[in-house]
């Protein structure tokens, strides 16, 4: 994707210096764009903790980068492999290239042929984060042509909830991939965009990439939803996923659950766009299963934003009062319309699933 005409992906190896990994500190967004350099595991570990990187593609692509950290520091592998793994519990991409790295590196023996195979299998593993986010705009595509004939050439109005664009993959996103690939088409789409509370990823991030694309959006406050889709004014809903299990129950940003019921509520088709390394194929219970990180009570109880030339954060409660902060929380299959993946489109259920992905009967 660009940034001011700029190409960018969210994560890309320093051009100049092989043992330095580059990425856009998210946090300042989008009132600044910084480069941070990252060169340990600590600090691929603390840009995931803190959310400088955020977004499951990213994360994972990111520890895949720490993992070659370690190899680069001769640090014990299982030692950094539990460091990355610690720094968010919900989103199984993270786990997933940490694993796929032990994999492939414990067989080897010397530090380097480790550092050598460790970068590869982390490009590689960005590499198909973009191609898996293509695939999905190119499968996702048909539900909004067909929406738009339906509605004899007018507007497709759609809407997400928190960021699942290029900046929570490696490019083009998941959930915003369909939309990507609709308005390059030349498709009329407009797209409502949840601010997602606490963190405001949808307000800050998700209308800056609609903004820098050209495609025509609204920012609402995560309550409004429910009232556009009573009064026919979205169409669908797209969203993504921090953690899918093999029988189609979906964990993403806490608030995607009423999405999800309003939309049941009022035959709006509500679909998950994911790429495959987000299923957790060993979880069957996304409810019972699914651990839900609990962040910091400092996200609800203040706001950041621009002042002036500035940014600062304000203190929005009172200042004694407690506050809880889940970051995720789990919709049911039973809501889901249907996945957009790498390899198609499918319902939301085990045989489903398992019809495109047969390698994990």
């Amino acid at each position: 994707m660009k940034i001011d005409g700029q190409p960018y992906r969210s994560i890309w190896l320093h051009p100049e210096d092989e043992r330095c990994v580059r990425i856009i500190d998210q946090r300042l967004l989008p009132h600044q764009l910084q480069i941070e350099d990252l060169r340990s595991v600590a600090a691929a570990a603390r840009a995931i903790r803190e959310m400088h990187v955020r977004g499951a593609p990213l994360i994972g692509a990111t520890a895949a980068y720490g993992m070659y950290f370690a190899c680069l520091e001769g640090q014990d592998l299982d030692q950094a492999a539990e460091q990355l793994r610690a720094t968010r519990p919900t989103a199984v991409d993270l786990a997933w290239a940490v694993e796929r790295q032990l994999r492939i590196l414990r067989p080897l023996t010397t530090s380097t042929e480790r550092s050598a195979r460790a970068l590869a299998e982390a490009q590689l593993i960005c590499q198909e984060s973009i191609d898996y986010c293509a695939a999905i705009g190119r499968h996702g595509l048909p539900l909004i042509e067909a929406l738009h004939q339906r509605k004899a050439g007018e507007t497709v109005h759609v809407l997400t909830h928190c960021n699942a664009g290029w900046l929570a993959c490696v490019d083009h996103g998941t959930a915003t991939a369909p939309l990507y690939a609709a308005h390059d088409a030349g498709i009329p789409i407009h797209v409502w965009v949840d601010e997602t509370r606490p963190r405001n990823q949808g307000a800050r991030l998700t209308a800056w990439e609609l903004l820098q694309h050209g495609v025509p959006h609204t920012i609402i406050a995560d309550n409004v939803g429910g009232h556009l889709m009573q009064h026919g004014q979205v169409d669908l809903v797209i969203v993504g996923s921090d953690r899918t299990t093999r029988t189609g129950d979906v964990a993403n940003k806490i608030g995607t659950y009423l999405k999800a019921l309003a939309a049941y509520d009022n035959g709006v088709p509500f679909y998950v766009a994911l790429p495959s390394s987000s299923i957790d194929w060993k979880i069957r219970d996304g409810l019972a299963d699914i651990p839900i990180e609990q962040r910091g009570a400092e996200e609800v109880k203040y706001l950041q934003g621009l002042d002036g030339e500035r940014l600062t954060k304000v203190l929005l409660t009172p200042e004694a009062s407690p506050a809880a902060n889940y970051g995720f929380d789990v919709t049911p299959s039973r809501l889901v319309t249907g996945l957009i993946t790498e390899r198609g489109f499918c319902a939301a259920a085990e045989e489903a699933l398992l019809s495109l992905f047969p390698e994990h009967r």
